[in-house]
């Protein structure tokens, strides 16, 4: 695809600088590397980041980093999404810097961004802007901030993939074990065995990880307040909702709405 072949050569023809980009490039484009780690800040939304194994969420004012050549590609359906993204050149990385992982976009981190807003393109060694954005990406370890952790296993499993849209279509409902392997026409232990075997994971862990993702979704998309999106997403106990929320997010759902409108 041009276009993919286009962002590729822009990020990479220079191997030593450190690369601003602001607009949206990346959306919808098939999975792609590049030879610079890159560190992809969101705003205003939700972003979905799909590898070959996982399917990643990222918040409002939350960032991932990406290791460099790690198979990826973005999507989103939120007009008014803002993202930033800086490609780092090569080094030798270790620890944080090898892991893809999505974190919360603090106070300082903010301030450096805003301070740098008006910057785009590339910056090399020598300059401030470059020692600048260097210290920026430093500044990422240091932090110790929790990981978000919402990360959907994904399946080529045609029998399973069913069986989720089906899930995403009846997530205000209740949904035990038992109910979803009658639905689907298979016992329940066969359901249990294709959770643990095709997606390493709970049928109870997978269920809680999409009802929070479409609350996510409902709090940045809609008016509902908290105890109308926990009904629609299948909770009849609020305090339930939160705290399932703030266990796979790291905040509470009112926390998580203070963010998304800022």
């Amino acid at each position: 695809m041009e276009i993919l072949n286009q962002l590729i050569n822009i990020v990479d023809q220079n191997i030593d600088s450190i690369l601003v980009m602001r607009q949206q490039t990346e959306q919808r484009l098939p999975s792609h590397q590049h030879n610079k780690a890159q560190l992809l800040l969101v705003y205003g939304g939700i972003a979905y980041l799909q590898t070959d194994e996982k399917d990643f969420y990222i918040p409002s004012n939350h960032y991932i980093w990406i290791p460099r050549n790690y198979p990826h590609n973005l999507m989103f359906n939120t007009q008014d999404l803002y993202i930033i993204n800086i490609y780092y050149p090569q080094e030798v990385a270790s620890g944080f810097y090898d892991e893809l992982g999505i974190y919360p976009v603090s106070k300082l981190l903010s301030e450096m961004l805003s301070f740098s807003e008006k910057w785009q393109g590339n910056y090399y060694k020598g300059c401030w802007e470059f020692e600048f954005l260097s210290t920026l990406k430093n500044i990422l370890s240091k932090e110790n901030l929790k990981k978000f952790s919402i990360q959907l296993p994904t399946t080529n499993d045609q029998r399973l993939n069913v069986i989720i849209d089906n899930l995403r279509s009846r997530l205000n409902e209740n949904l035990t074990l038992e109910v979803v392997a009658n639905l689907s026409g298979i016992s329940v232990r066969s359901l249990t065995r294709l959770f643990q075997t095709k997606l390493k994971i709970t049928f109870i862990q997978y269920l809680k990880m999409l009802r929070v993702i479409r609350a996510m979704e409902l709090i940045k998309d809609t008016e509902l307040n908290m105890t109308q999106i926990a009904y629609e997403i299948g909770y009849s106990n609020i305090s339930a909702f939160s705290n399932n929320f703030q266990q796979l997010t790291n905040m509470r759902p009112t926390q998580f709405k203070e963010m998304s409108c800022r």
